[in-house]
């Protein structure tokens, strides 16, 4: 068990998950779309728990981990603050806004499994309120998806203070140029994309994964079914993705898979281990709806991965 304090810079985010029961297509009028004016009747609703500073905080925690979240939120979020206290999990850098709403996902699904998103981003705007130097005993960080002025400024005082940490742009990616990437980049000691991402960025960049590698410890692409690949000294390390038990929901598995590679550097494992141990918390969420409704023991987390892998992790 990793004694180490993790700071999670990211959003704490509410998801309010419906199901229409139809499908989009027979309700959208294609030839009227200059005056579309719909409503779907929705007798499902589900409300979860979000965010990727929350998801990964409750995925580090479940491996027994020490995050320390770093989020801002709005005054309907003392629910979740007090959760996570009720969890153990340190609170002190979460900052309440009077004045907002906590980040907010509002996500409509018809019988195709096709989508209708509605994002306010509310308090999370403001999360360069929250400032590094006021977290205290950290010894790894990662730079989640967030406000954009929060995330330059947490690398960049992150960098400043010699602390090493991940760099995770998600769904923040574009908001910043291929020249303010490639500084994040450099800031970081570790960066973390998806296979959509890793594409976006070497656009931007102008750099192939190869190039960007070199510039950190190591690159970190996920890549679905397919696993995942490491990139750390000029060699490609082959992730296997774990079987699942079902596949049921993928929302919050990136975040899971992060948790495993936080908690495995702060470990200190090896990167095959690393990968393996991150794979397997990705597996493990995929079965389960929502980026928190998972809560394997750690056993049963050593378990799935030698399952898997053939040994254990600790």
């Amino acid at each position: 068990m990793s004694d180490k304090n993790i700071l999670i810079c990211g959003s704490i985010a509410y998801d309010s998950i419906m199901l229409f029961e139809g499908r989009f297509k027979e309700q959208i009028l294609p030839d009227q779309l200059h005056i579309l004016n719909v409503a779907f009747f929705v007798p499902t609703l589900r409300k979860q728990w979000g965010g990727c500073a929350g998801n990964i905080a409750y995925g580090l925690k479940l491996l027994g981990g020490n995050p320390v979240p770093m989020a801002t939120i709005g005054q309907d979020g003392a629910d979740y603050v007090k959760r996570f206290a009720d969890m153990g999990i340190q609170t002190r850098c979460i900052t309440t806004l009077d004045d907002s709403y906590t980040a907010q996902a509002y996500i409509t699904t018809d019988l195709d499994d096709n989508q209708i998103t509605a994002f306010h981003p509310g308090a999370m705007m403001q999360s360069h309120h929250n400032k590094i130097a006021h977290a205290e005993n950290i010894s790894l960080g990662i730079v989640a998806p967030d406000g954009r002025d929060g995330m330059l400024e947490h690398a960049r005082d992150l960098a400043a203070a010699n602390i090493p940490f991940v760099f995770d742009p998600g769904q923040g990616l574009p908001m910043f140029s291929g020249t303010e990437l490639l500084k994040f980049v450099d800031q970081s000691t570790y960066t973390a994309v998806n296979d959509y991402e890793a594409k976006m960025l070497t656009d931007r960049t102008e750099l192939s994964l190869e190039q960007l590698a070199q510039r950190v410890e190591a690159l970190i692409v996920t890549r679905g079914a397919e696993g995942a690949w490491i990139f750390h000294q000029g060699q490609r390390i082959e992730v296997a993705c774990v079987k699942p038990k079902s596949i049921t929901d993928p929302t919050g598995c990136g975040d899971a898979f992060r948790a495993g590679l936080l908690y495995g550097l702060g470990a200190g494992m090896d990167w095959p281990t690393i990968g393996k141990l991150a794979s397997t918390m990705g597996g493990l969420k995929i079965a389960h709806r929502g980026g928190q409704e998972y809560a394997p023991s750690r056993n049963e987390i050593a378990a799935t991965f030698k399952e898997n892998f053939g040994y254990t992790p600790w």
